[in-house]
């Protein structure tokens, strides 16, 4: 492919120089080799401009930018090499990248997942639906990237436009038609899925998060909007919403207006929703109801957030054509979530449990489920959180007056506190954890407060830890350490009672 033909649609404001040959697109300097288009960005971190020089010497032959100083730089001190000057880096990049990779995302079917919370599961839930029906898929999220029925680890919810144009086309030479994708505020506010048209989009619902990045709830939404009104490209044909959420009650509407088929999900109102829910540990039994009729569905999946994400899954995959049969075949499929409500059994008299759980609405959620499981026996809910460093200071309070009312025990630690100094973060959480008036620990080191809660429990009781789920790694200041809850409560259980075996 030609430089030309890697520019057709993209909005360019000038462009100089040959008509090169293209052999890939890069947008990280570390990763061109010859032959090569750098696409240099102002991104969130860093301004990919001031990398330019270090592309051309490593064989870059064109130069996309975003930059007005760098396309005179360019122009005054390169003038052999190709360059293109564009308003959107991040638009230029998704533009550039469908082109390369032969518009993949004409090839399928795009079905995508956003809100703070219910975002992965949900994602699981309906490539499991749509794969009962025997369509391929391509899953991108937070956990891992499925190519197929290849598994990918997952270095990005949401990846650049670029890598995620590349899985598509992997997908699409690999059989698949579908695509199951969480779409994250911070990959719609950047402009990251620019120029895909999903067929169907979910919204699950809002709580405070990410506002280290957003800054206040109102801009976090408008991020979100963006999903269901078009992010350069036509808005979905279909909006699956969770309208007992005040903020999805208001994007039912901006949806309806954009021109999307609005379909309505909650517990007991809307297009789907559920009758009869039966809920005990591992199970979960519901009748769902939807516009064709009614569905007695059963699940491993705990809980009444799992009923909702099962709602909006059934619904997402009806408007992708599914049947009542094909649908209830894919929740048979799935037995768990990674680090949803994972349970580690050792044998143990009592319950452990491992959950992303990482805002305050859904500390409730998990500690709400724990202590339905616990009470007919009398059991306690002990958890054991902490808050991640350099992301929103504001729920730290919010996180601990919401462990503390919803368990008997709470062991405040750490959670990937990055830069920040480990015991400013629980300080900023303890004022939350006092004034639920909770029985609490604070233990810095995560794998000792793993132990501390475990050793605590009793009988019946259900321990929490919550925050990291799936994740294998803690990141500390100065390094990234190997880190897996289920594996510290495995060795916190065997140290506990050495009669136990994992």
């Amino acid at each position: 492919m030609n430089f030309t033909n890697l520019l057709h649609h993209v909005a360019i404001v000038e462009r100089a120089g040959p008509d090169p040959v293209v052999r890939d697109v890069v947008y990280d300097s570390r990763q061109v080799a010859p032959g090569a288009v750098f696409v240099a960005m102002l991104g969130g971190t860093t301004d990919g401009n001031r990398y330019v020089e270090n592309a051309i010497q490593q064989g870059a032959v064109a130069i996309v930018t975003d930059s007005q100083t760098t396309w005179t730089q360019l122009r005054a001190m390169h003038s052999d090499c190709a360059v293109a000057r564009v308003e959107h880096g991040r638009r230029a990049l998704a533009g550039v990248s469908a082109n390369f990779f032969g518009h993949p995302e004409k090839k399928l079917h795009l079905s995508g997942v956003t809100g703070t919370n219910g975002k992965t599961t949900t994602t699981y839930l309906l490539e499991s639906m749509l794969r009962s029906a025997d369509r391929a898929c391509v899953l991108v999220g937070t956990i891992e990237y499925h190519v197929a029925r290849e598994i990918r680890p997952s270095p990005h919810t949401t990846p650049e436009s670029r890598d995620l144009f590349q899985l598509f086309a992997e997908g699409v030479a690999a059989g698949a038609t579908e695509a199951v994708m969480e779409v994250s505020s911070h990959a719609l506010d950047q402009g990251r899925v620019w120029g895909l048209h999903w067929d169907t989009a979910v919204f699950t619902n809002l709580t405070q998060d990410h506002l280290d990045y957003h800054g206040d709830m109102e801009s976090y939404f408008m991020a979100k909007t963006k999903m269901f009104t078009g992010t350069g490209a036509p808005p979905p044909r279909v909006a699956v919403i969770h309208t007992a959420d005040a903020y999805g009650q208001r994007l039912s509407g901006l949806a309806k207006q954009a021109g999307c088929d609005v379909v309505e999900y909650c517990m007991d109102r809307g297009d789907f929703r559920a009758e009869d829910v039966r809920l005990a540990a591992n199970a979960t039994r519901f009748r769902m109801m939807t516009p064709t009729g009614a569905l007695e569905l059963q699940t491993h999946l705990a809980g009444p957030v799992n009923v909702l994400n099962l709602l909006a899954a059934s619904a997402a995959a009806m408007a992708r054509g599914l049947t009542l049969e094909e649908i209830a075949r894919g929740v048979e499929n799935i037995a768990h979530v990674p680090g949803r409500f994972q349970t580690v059994d050792c044998g143990q008299p009592f319950t452990v449990a491992i959950d992303y759980a990482h805002t305050d609405d859904a500390l409730r959620n998990v500690t709400r489920l724990a202590r339905l499981l616990a009470a007919p026996r009398h059991g306690r809910v002990i958890t054991v959180f902490g808050c991640g460093g350099d992301r929103d200071r504001g729920k730290r309070p919010r996180m601990g007056r919401a462990a503390g009312e919803g368990s008997d025990f709470v062991v405040v630690t750490s959670d990937n506190p990055r830069s920040e100094d480990p015991g400013s973060i629980l300080a900023e959480i303890l004022p939350g954890v006092e004034e639920s008036g909770v029985k609490f620990a604070v233990e810095v080191d995560r794998a000792r407060a793993i132990q501390l809660a475990i050793a605590e429990a009793r009988e019946n009781d259900v321990v929490v830890i919550a925050g990291k789920g799936h994740e294998k790694v803690q990141v500390l200041r100065d390094r990234t350490i190997p880190f897996d809850d289920a594996e510290e409560a495995r060795h916190a259980l065997i140290w506990s009672d050495p009669v136990n075996s994992c």
